[in-house]
């Protein structure tokens, strides 16, 4: 009678030989055996030891284990593949984690914020509705718009927070330079963002399609300075917004860093340009995860507002008011998803910056990870995948 393979292979090479010997007759199991036995006794590839670096980047208080979250974050940096990090900061449970940088940069960098100034413009928006400045669901509050016959005037506010307005916005264009942020930002449209970006025409009935556009972000930061101010004067726009974000928003929450940049005509160029340390960008996204909180329990958003900006829009399951949803797309693949529904929770939103910018905030898991860096389209998608894996250590509660 033949012996059980599991003791064989328990046996090391005599149990090989003696299987050898009794499969002598019977070839066409001799292989599959051998290979079965190679496999079992083939040794795991020795992980390279940790830097002191990697190390030293976990607090003694990161609520996951030192040594797998070290990893975890190092392969965020030194993984083929993934682009360049130049900054990670992980809050859990309201604690400092985790924090590296690449050389050349540390606590003190201030980093651009590319598209994630998107979702302070939402946050902006969302304090002057509170104060009865504004009104989500009126016709936003463009006088070009509101002449008479104008199709535009159907726009909403909670259209252009949603990215949905139907306005002719091209995110991106081939050459770079017929793309409508490009035209804005840099070329006929750099003096006066705002007027160059409402000027545009529909080409979508308002509410019905979704198309992300900084263009739509400079529009509502030129809300927001009407709002405060009657003044057309560049500085005292300026002005107006800066103090009203400083004492409502960056000074409560120790954001000492912030720098938002502004047009020459005072518009808060809300779609792309503010400037801040990884540290003040993680502290922005508590004031998320907490759902409008500051560290010391001060309401600075409201509660009902935070929760609107993570409501899937009926144009796009995963975007809300200027912020990035974990949701799936139905017919979209994970693989071509901006975040990565099929390895966190749902309830997960993020910042996402141009070439790599993340601010990532999980309510579920109580976490919030700040990665910037500079990553390519395909380096982006790998480059996700590590920072799920250091959210894979934080279960959902």
């Amino acid at each position: 009678m033949i012996s059980p393979l599991p003791s064989l292979v328990a046996s090391g090479i005599e149990g090989a030989m003696t299987l050898a010997n009794r499969f002598h007759n019977r070839p066409f199991l001799l292989a599959p055996a051998l290979l079965l036995l190679a496999g079992c006794g083939a040794a795991p590839p020795a992980e390279t030891p940790l830097s002191e670096a990697a190390l030293a980047a976990v607090t003694a208080d990161a609520g996951a284990p030192k040594d797998q979250l070290a990893r975890r974050i190092d392969d965020i940096f030194t993984a083929p593949g993934v682009g360049e990090t130049r900054a990670v900061v992980l809050m859990a449970d309201g604690k400092l984690a985790a924090e590296r940088y690449a050389d050349g940069y540390d606590a003190d960098t201030r980093f651009v914020s590319w598209s994630m100034a998107k979702t302070v413009t939402g946050v902006l928006i969302g304090m002057l509705v509170a104060d009865g400045l504004l009104a989500l669901d009126e016709p936003a509050p463009v006088p070009l718009w509101q002449r008479p016959g104008d199709p535009r005037a159907g726009i909403t506010l909670r259209h252009l927070l949603q990215m949905r307005s139907g306005l002719r916005h091209t995110e991106a264009g081939d050459p770079p330079y017929e793309s409508s942020e490009v035209r804005m930002l840099f070329l006929d449209g750099r003096d006066d963002m705002a007027r160059w970006a409402r000027e545009q025409p529909l080409e979508a009935e308002p509410g019905k399609q979704f198309e992300y556009s900084s263009n739509t972000s400079v529009i509502l930061a030129d809300i927001a300075a009407r709002a405060l101010t009657d003044s057309s004067d560049p500085e005292a726009r300026r002005k107006a917004v800066a103090n009203y974000l400083e004492q409502r928003l960056f000074g409560p929450l120790g954001m000492t860093s912030m720098v938002p940049e502004f047009d020459a005509s005072g518009t808060l160029i809300g779609g792309s340009l503010m400037h801040a340390t990884a540290r003040d960008w993680a502290k922005f996204g508590e004031m998320l995860r907490r759902k409008g909180r500051a560290p010391g329990g001060e309401q600075l958003v409201p509660q009902r507002w935070v929760e609107a900006m993570v409501t899937p829009s009926p144009a796009s399951p995963h975007y809300g008011f200027q912020t990035w949803l974990n949701r799936p797309i139905p017919g979209v693949a994970a693989s071509e998803h901006p975040l990565f529904p099929d390895r966190a929770p749902q309830s997960l939103f993020s910042l996402i910056g141009h070439m790599g910018q993340y601010v990532l905030v999980s309510p579920a898991q109580r976490v919030t990870l700040v990665r910037l860096g500079h990553s390519g389209a395909e380096e982006r998608k790998a480059m996700l995948q590590q920072t799920a894996d250091v959210l894979e250590l934080y279960p959902a509660k």
